[in-house]
Formats: structure tokens, sequence, C-alpha cells
């Protein structure tokens, strides 16, 4: 049996334990490849399904790893995942693998994914961290899109373009141009508007998380209302 939740392990992954803004693993993917939204997409997805495969057979192994192999056997665990993963992009979204690059097998060196494979699948039955891997590489592919669409917005003037590299030619016309057809500003595009807008994001999270700590403080000091009973001892004149 587990010791943490089920909502615990959701409220982590997407929230309180972000790999991306609280925990500030993945960031050379993060920062590197999410100058658009189908770049983002596309590794988010990848570092989830990694996520989630390797969660699942280190938590089925636990029991029959000894410590002096521990590591070395996560790290192949999750290059096999890699392995897959870019196997399946070579097979179905070819041009967008050729996009992403070297970032594809550099999952294998994610901090995210190693540690949560030694700090909760490792001690965690099946479900549990097949769950924790969902969500953590939901959290984090979320952070992605949300920081390529940014990025992509006010960088090229457009979001969703070249989606079909993902999803074919269904979606060659789901590009929205919202500033016109000659927008463009650099710096959105360059490493220092990644830098930029990552720093809004996580200072975003922390001003939201403090508006709920002071809220909840208010709550637990607001006085009861109704009426009190007092308690008195000794004669009264």
């Amino acid at each position: 049996m587990s010791d943490v939740s089920i909502s615990q392990v959701t409220k982590n992954g997407l929230w309180t334990n972000n790999p991306a803004l609280v925990q500030l693993l993945g960031l050379c993917p993060l920062l590197a490849v999410t100058g658009t939204v189908v770049n983002a997409l596309g590794l988010g997805i990848a570092t989830m399904m990694v996520l989630i495969g390797s969660n699942s057979i280190v938590s089925l192994i636990r029991h029959h790893v000894s410590d002096a192999v521990r590591l070395p056997a996560f790290v192949i665990i999750i290059a096999a995942f890699v392995t897959c993963a870019e196997l399946l992009m070579k097979a179905y979204t070819y041009d967008l693998f050729q996009i992403l690059g070297i970032f594809i097998p550099l999952i294998v060196t994610n901090c995210a994914i190693l540690g949560r494979a030694e700090a909760f699948a490792s001690r965690q039955p099946l479900g549990y961290a097949a769950l924790d891997g969902f969500m953590m590489g939901l959290g984090f592919l979320l952070v992605l899109v949300l920081l390529g669409a940014i990025r992509e917005l006010f960088g090229q003037g457009t979001l969703f373009d070249s989606m079909h590299l993902l999803f074919g030619p269904v979606a060659k016309d789901w590009t929205l141009r919202p500033f016109g057809e000659n927008y463009s500003f650099l710096v959105a595009v360059l490493p220092p508007g990644a830098f930029i807008v990552t720093g809004l994001l996580i200072a975003g999270k922390n001003s939201i998380d403090a508006a709920f700590k002071r809220r909840a403080d208010r709550h637990k000091h607001r006085p009861v209302k109704g009426a009190k009973r007092i308690r008195t001892t000794g004669n009264i004149a």
C-alpha cells in the first residue's frame, strides 16, 4: 500500500512539484526546442511516454535490483524507452524528428526522468509509479507547450504553425496569424527569449502560490461567528 494518495501524485506532477517550474529539471530541452508549439509538443509527448514506461518497469523490478547496480539499471531502462520513442518518431514523424535532432536521444540524460525513477518509482507499486510518470510528464508537457506557444506567438506572429509535422496533412490549415503576415520579434525566438519567458512563468506560479497561502492564512485566523460560551469562576458581586 502506498503512503501517498492519487490526488497528491496528481497535484505534485502538475503543480506543487512540477519538474520544469519547481524542480528546474530538463531545462536544456525546455529552452532549446520550444520555439514553436509543434516542437514543444513533440518533445513533451516523447518525454511523457518515456517517464510512464521507465517508472512502470522500475516499480516492477524494485525488489529484484541490488543497490550496487541500481542506477545503471535505471539508466538502461530509460535508454531502452528513449530508443523506442526515437524509432517511432523516425517512422511516423521523421521531419519533426530531424528538427528536434539530438534532443530526443538526450532524454536519457534528463534528470527529471532519472530522479522520478530513483525518488518515487523505486519505492511505490506499479499503479502509483505509472500515474506519477504520467502526471510528471504531463506537467512537463504543459510547460513546454505554454512556453512554445508564447515564444511562437510573440516571436513569429503565428500559433500552431507546421502542426502537420506531428498530426499529418489534416493539420496544415491550423496555423493562426493574429498579428498579420509580416510580424516578427527576434528576441522571443532566440535563447534570451526562452530564459525571459521561463522566468516569467516561474514568477507567475510563485505569485499564485503566495496568493493561495495568504488566503489560507486569513481563513485560519478568521474569528468564529456565533455565540460563545464563557466560563466564570468565583463570586460575582
